[in-house]
């Protein structure tokens, strides 16, 4: 089994910033502005939180992640909670980057997450403790046993929606990581939050278990509306706080530079 991330001491550089004592091992998402800002991509193992409004690019970015870590050898899984599978592998086949036979083939795994709650019986508009470790070892299982690589939840909102206690929250995302970290699994987590946020996810907890978060918003400018990309933190590697100006296009998302910032280690 692959040895697990671990994030790096710090050691005094000659010019009295801090700087890693070891490089981690990156996931390169396969889109060439975010893995640029990443050094590289995202530590393995990680845990990302993808936090934006309706129409922000989420899920597209989730996609664009997973396609290209079939395409690399790295079993992906889709678990979808809000909108069917087969309507998303149509939607994903209008991207260029998208190949049919990584879903033929097994590289790329769709499942639909309210049809594991009804073969576990997970009926309840609210879970009880029980009924979430049931739920996790049922994910973990189906993790370990395809030897899954990247995952995406989308999305986290929709799973706690049903998680009402924000210790159950905790102690959910706490056991998720734990799991998907142990198998050297790199994961984004889809959260849906108001176009004027004061925090990043549903509950607040959620942003402050994870190792990273995406935030996804729109700007106007000029009366036209712009997408945009900022990483807010990144545990294992150091970052642009800036914004990026995304676009959406056929052969998966575009970035360019929006407002200027520096560069700060993630936290």
């Amino acid at each position: 089994m692959e040895t697990p991330p671990v994030s790096p001491a710090a050691t005094p550089a000659t010019d009295g910033l801090l700087v890693p004592a070891t490089v981690l091992e990156r996931c390169t998402t396969g889109i060439e502005g975010l893995d640029s800002i990443l050094e590289g991509g995202i530590p393995r193992g990680n845990m990302v939180l993808v936090a934006g409004s309706v129409g922000t690019g989420k899920t597209t970015l989730c996609l664009e992640f997973l396609v290209h870590g079939a395409e690399r050898g790295e079993r992906s899984l889709f678990l979808s909670v809000t909108e069917a599978s087969q309507k998303l592998k149509q939607n994903l086949s209008t991207f260029e980057f998208f190949h049919t036979d990584l879903v033929d083939n097994g590289s790329l795994v769709f499942v639909d997450l309210p049809q594991i709650y009804d073969r576990l019986g997970l009926g309840r508009e609210e879970l009880t403790s029980e009924e979430i470790g049931i739920l996790l070892r049922s994910i973990r299982d189906l993790v370990r046993s395809l030897g899954i690589r990247r995952l995406v939840l989308d999305s986290l909102t929709s799973v706690c929606y049903r998680i009402h206690r924000d210790e159950q929250i905790r102690d959910f995302m706490l056991r998720l990581g734990q799991e998907l970290n142990e198998v050297g699994c790199t994961s984004l987590l889809v959260s849906e939050i108001g176009p004027n946020p004061g925090r990043y996810s549903l509950h607040g907890v959620e942003e402050a278990i994870v190792d990273g978060v995406i935030l996804l918003s729109n700007a106007r400018r000029m009366g036209d509306i712009l997408r945009v990309l900022q990483i807010v933190k990144m545990r294992g590697t150091a970052h642009s706080h800036a914004q990026f100006v995304i676009e959406l296009t056929p052969i998966g998302l575009l970035m360019a530079p929006h407002l200027k910032g520096g560069r700060e280690g993630g936290s």
